[in-house]
């Protein structure tokens, strides 16, 4: 009887599983329906979505609506009118301090792969919240009025950006890629979390797990530290001009 009674429960079980699936499935089509109906909609014909009973599948679907949206109605320039509204976003996000994202951006890299390699400790400082803030502050300050000339001249935007402004936000892009070198080189908390390989390791995380060996040892320590210190020296050193012109081309304008 006992075998009997839980062959039934085991039943009975799946059959309740499946019917709220089945349930789930049903209430999931028919909220999606209008989004689906509006996808089929927008490949139909011109006037062919107002005959009654309205089709639910156009009968020759094509991207012409699309086409005539971008091409003609300048659609596009519409996406850009919220860029003010992001930027705020993205600078509110900079007071979330850089530790409560590393338990997710860990998650995210172990699932790409990315764990154990230099691509996981460079990835998440090849763009950053502050780049994309020092960066737009330095664009502004770029006169519309060569841009304006190059567009009379006939350059295109490709050549007014490459010819103008390009070269334009050179001492702010070398003094942002002085910053990142920077933070990079001497960073310890990431890629001790991401790297478990010692042989992968950085000239930090090298240095501290030789401490551990050689704690008397305070001349290789040093020795050490010259060896960390002077790329940096050298890399600010040459590139001091475009660093300067950087720092000074704000308070110039201000």
């Amino acid at each position: 009887m006992s075998s009997n009674a839980s062959k039934i429960s085991k039943i009975s079980k799946k059959i309740s599983i499946i019917s709220f699936n089945g349930l789930m499935m049903l209430v999931s089509l028919v909220a999606l329906f209008p989004l689906i109906w509006m996808l089929s909609v927008s490949s139909m014909a011109p006037g062919e979505a107002s005959s009654y009973p309205p089709p639910l599948l156009p009968r020759h679907p094509d991207l012409s609506n699309y086409i005539e949206l971008f091409s003609h109605a300048g659609i596009g320039t519409y996406f850009l009118t919220g860029k003010e509204r992001i930027f705020k976003l993205l600078l509110a996000a900079l007071v979330i301090p850089g530790q409560v994202a590393m338990l997710p951006l860990f998650l995210i890299l172990k699932n790409m792969g990315l764990l154990n390699t230099y691509f996981g400790v460079l990835i998440p400082t090849m763009a950053s919240i502050f780049s994309i803030f020092l960066v737009r502050q330095y664009a502004i300050s770029i006169p519309t009025t060569l841009i304006e000339a190059a567009r009379i001249d006939g350059a295109n935007e490709f050549r007014i950006f490459f010819s103008i402004v390009l070269p334009g936000l050179t001492p702010i892009l070398v003094t942002l890629a002085i910053f990142t070198f920077l933070g990079t080189w001497n960073d310890f908390m990431w890629p001790l979390i991401v790297l478990s390989d010692q042989h992968l390791y950085t000239l930090p995380l090298a240095l501290a797990a030789l401490s551990r060996e050689h704690v008397q040892d305070n001349e290789m320590m040093m020795a050490g530290s010259v060896l960390t210190v002077l790329p940096v020296l050298f890399l600010f050193l040459g590139l001091q001009r475009f660093y300067m012109q950087g720092l000074m081309v704000g308070s110039v304008k201000g």
